[in-house]
């Protein structure tokens, strides 16, 4: 068996390489940003007033706190995305999206929307297939559209 986990696990490592390649490619060409920062600005915008605490953020992400505020630095210089203070506590800051990370981020969502679809159309991806690949990454912890 520890031949099929391992032949498993780097065929799961080259796929999810070709991928992030794919959808850096699409969206760094067209936005300008990377996959990294998508899935970053997708968090903050389905959280409660699309902000989140960056010790939150990078829990959600599965990320430590320095590498989500080195992955918030630029989106910051760019406008998606602001500090906020929390009002009672001045040791928390929280990551916010802004009115233009909010209409860039639905720019960013048609584009991956039309990344992934290009990848998982046709006849080697029936439906059925593609429910069966998201269960099996869930079982592996992995997160979606709708997070956990």
């Amino acid at each position: 068996m520890s031949e099929e986990a391992l032949d498993a696990a780097l065929r799961l490592v080259r796929a999810q390489t070709a991928l992030v390649r794919r959808f850096d490619a699409r969206l760094g060409g067209l936005h300008g940003v990377s996959l990294a920062d998508f899935t970053l600005l997708l968090r903050l915008a389905q959280a409660p007033g699309a902000r989140m605490r960056r010790v939150d953020l990078a829990e959600a992400l599965g990320l430590t706190a320095s590498g989500v505020t080195r992955g918030l630095a630029p989106l910051e210089r760019i406008g998606l995305v602001t500090r906020e203070p929390d009002a009672r506590d001045a040791r928390v800051a929280y990551a916010a999206l802004t009115g233009t990370g909010r209409r860039r981020l639905t720019e960013m969502l048609a584009t991956a929307r039309e990344t992934a679809a290009e990848i998982f159309t046709g006849l080697d991806w029936p439906p059925a297939d593609l429910a069966r690949l998201t269960a099996l990454l869930t079982r592996l912890g992995g997160t979606g559209l709708k997070g956990p």
